[in-house]
């Protein structure tokens, strides 16, 4: 009788032991689950979704309001303020194209930062190829008339190092580069006849690349003209390693903004671009270009009447250069989409 007894208190003890488990258990995953939920994530985009993971990752900011106010909204929300001799990188648009960004749109920024606009030559014929001419595009696309506009390689272009490339030791950009301490990079996000997808690394890399940096990078390091040889993966793979080299020429000093609009499959530098097939989104900005883009591509994927867009991003392979500029260490494409 007593080894029935114990036996009894002993099971009475187990049972009650399991279910004070079970409640506390209960209420750690209630806790657990409701701390996570503070965790701002639309979308997160990491492997391990975890709070910490989602609270560390870059944020970016958005607006659906693609105006000057709107635009100065997603600077503002950075909270890194623009100072000292003050670039703002953008394409100026080779002729008959009309998608580049509206001067109208960029001018408040500009002219808060006392920002200088600035460009470089292309390596193919038109009349963006030399400096004089590309100066009469910048004005007759009403540039100039907002701000002072530098074209970096009018005189020279300069070699700057490429740390942990696998394509390039060296990226060729404007020697003028060198006169600016702080850079907007502001960036139409479009498609791309090679590249895919333009945005915030294109406007880095080939964006900041003289006329022969340019055909450097398509060549993957191997020659100064003709830009259209090479290999499509070692060129995305290269325009990766110019912008890293670009962004590690200053380290701290560089805001990443993407407008997306206009969203045609064709670059600003294609004079007679495909009409875009798919509705604006807005604008994003970041402090790493790398999770910038990809939050932008993300936004592609996810809008219904981005086909178009789709297949020519994955026709030339475009989110290669995403991939590479995450591997040696540019930035992340882990982000946390911030609405304004």
């Amino acid at each position: 009788m007593p080894v029935k007894k114990n036996l009894f208190v002993l099971s009475c003890i187990t049972v009650f032991a399991v279910a004070v488990f079970a409640v506390l258990g209960c209420f750690a995953t209630k806790a657990h689950a409701a701390s996570a939920q503070t965790v701002p994530q639309t979308p997160w985009t990491g492997n391990d979704e975890t709070a910490a993971d989602a609270a560390n990752a870059a944020a970016v900011y958005f607006t659906a309001n693609i105006n000057p106010e709107g635009l100065m909204a997603v600077y503002e929300a950075l909270g890194l303020q623009a100072n000292g001799n003050v670039a703002v990188k953008i394409s100026t648009g080779e002729p008959g194209n009309t998608h580049y960004l509206d001067p109208n749109l960029i001018k408040g920024l500009v002219q808060k930062v006392n920002g200088t606009i600035v460009e470089c030559n292309v390596a193919y014929q038109g009349r963006r190829a030399s400096a004089a001419t590309h100066y009469q595009v910048a004005r007759d696309h009403g540039f100039t008339a907002i701000a002072p506009v530098v074209i970096l390689d009018e005189r020279a272009d300069i070699n700057i190092p490429v740390s942990g490339g696998k394509h390039l030791k060296v990226d060729i950009v404007g020697a003028r580069f060198n006169e600016f301490n702080f850079h907007i990079v502001l960036s139409h996000f479009k498609g791309h006849q090679m590249g895919g997808f333009g945005g915030a690394l294109k406007n880095m890399s080939i964006g900041y690349a003289s006329s022969a940096g340019k055909s450097w990078i398509h060549s993957a390091g191997r020659s100064r003209t003709g830009i259209w040889s090479g290999n499509q993966n070692d060129f995305l793979e290269s325009m990766a390693e110019a912008a890293k080299a670009v962004a590690d020429s200053n380290k701290g000093r560089f805001i990443y903004i993407n407008v997306m609009n206009h969203l045609s499959v064709d670059c600003d530098c294609s004079g007679n671009p495909a009409k875009p097939t798919m509705a604006d989104i807005g604008i994003l900005a970041s402090l790493d270009p790398v999770a910038l883009d990809k939050a932008c591509i993300d936004l592609v994927y996810a809008a219904k009447d981005s086909k178009d867009l789709i297949t020519r991003i994955e026709s030339r392979n475009g989110l290669l250069t995403i991939d590479h500029a995450e591997k040696i260490g540019l930035g992340s494409k882990a982000y946390r989409l911030v609405k304004l």
